[in-house]
């Protein structure tokens, strides 16, 4: 039995095209997600519901005093123990309602599974009985990624870390939409990170093209953007975003180096010869205006040539006088 059925008008040496998914689409599943976006809970202050629990809880303490008290005078009050055991039951109930919310901090509210919303407002607030609360931060926090060896457009292996400034903006979704928030940045932007700096050289940029250590601003823009685009599914949002270290890995930083001292002295080199050659002429022409003294083309050049020397050389030169013979 064959496991693939082969077109009858498909030529023998020709393969048929594998079915490509369009862009966008997950691999494999059929990519089923957390549809779930952020909403305001219900609450209301919670003075409030303190108050109305304190008063039911002082009202069954008044109901089981008139039990006792019915009970002094041999008397039965079953109505008072049955208001007194109700009331004590909902202030229980109201009060596991009431929560405390921090600064920076948010609730995630749940009832038996169901998202509600989430509580925002800091303070006390009271929101529905018989829920569950998750602590969510949604202050700023700091992300430094491990030195990772990538290599640049080049194919030079660099060190390469940053720092990823983020914070929470949708708690539905960071709690919901994936399995670990901070797990999901601290990945997300290590990948993000690889293909920013496998994107450019890390240094020499052609024209129009951007390195890695001389547009570092270009560079963590780029980071930033790619870092939001990937942890956005998370509800996360990306205020900054930073190269923190950058280097030539080790077993090329000797080259890398030598190679930056050569381009260096080359760039000297030119800038010397282009200032003696500038002083030469300044002074070939001061001996001309002034008439100092009159230079035929043989003696400008070998002028020229000494000048050139003295002006260009590494070392100190030594001038040898010429004072003639001492004999006749």
């Amino acid at each position: 039995m064959r496991e693939h059925d082969e077109d009858p008008m498909m030529g023998r040496g020709e393969q048929a095209a594998p079915d490509v998914e369009p862009a966008g689409v997950p691999v494999g599943h059929a990519g089923a997600r957390v549809d779930v976006a952020e909403r305001r809970a219900w609450s209301v202050n919670g003075l409030i519901g303190l108050a109305v629990v304190l008063a039911l809880v002082l009202g069954g303490a008044f109901s089981a005093m008139t039990v006792g008290w019915a009970l002094a005078e041999e008397r039965e009050n079953p109505g008072g123990v049955i208001l007194a055991v109700l009331l004590w039951f909902l202030a229980s109930v109201l009060g596991s309602a009431l929560t405390v919310v921090g600064p920076g901090e948010t609730r995630v509210v749940q009832l038996f599974g169901r998202y509600i919303g989430t509580l925002r407002s800091d303070g006390l607030q009271m929101t529905l009985p018989l829920v569950t609360r998750r602590k969510v931060s949604v202050k700023v926090r700091n992300f430094e990624t491990n030195e990772l060896k990538v290599n640049d457009a080049d194919g030079n292996p660099v060190n390469i870390a940053g720092i990823i400034v983020w914070q929470v903006a949708d708690t539905a979704k960071a709690v919901f939409a994936v399995e670990e928030f901070t797990a999901f940045v601290a990945v997300q932007s290590e990948a993000a990170l690889r293909h920013v700096a496998s994107s450019h050289p890390y240094d020499n940029a052609a024209p129009g093209e951007e390195s890695l250590r001389g547009s570092t601003d270009v560079v963590a823009k780029e980071l930033a953007e790619e870092v939001a685009a990937r942890i956005a599914i998370a509800g996360l949002e990306v205020v900054e975003a930073r190269i923190s270290s950058l280097a030539y890995a080790p077993e090329i930083a000797h080259a890398m180096l030598q190679r930056q001292q050569a381009a260096a002295v080359v760039a000297a080199r030119e800038q010397i010869v282009e200032g003696a050659v500038s002083m030469v002429q300044g002074a070939l022409r001061q001996l001309e205006m002034q008439d100092v003294v009159a230079l035929d083309e043989e003696r400008k050049a070998a002028m020229v040539s000494n000048l050139l020397v003295v002006l260009c050389g590494s070392s100190s030169a030594t001038p040898v006088v010429n004072a003639g013979s001492l004999y006749t």
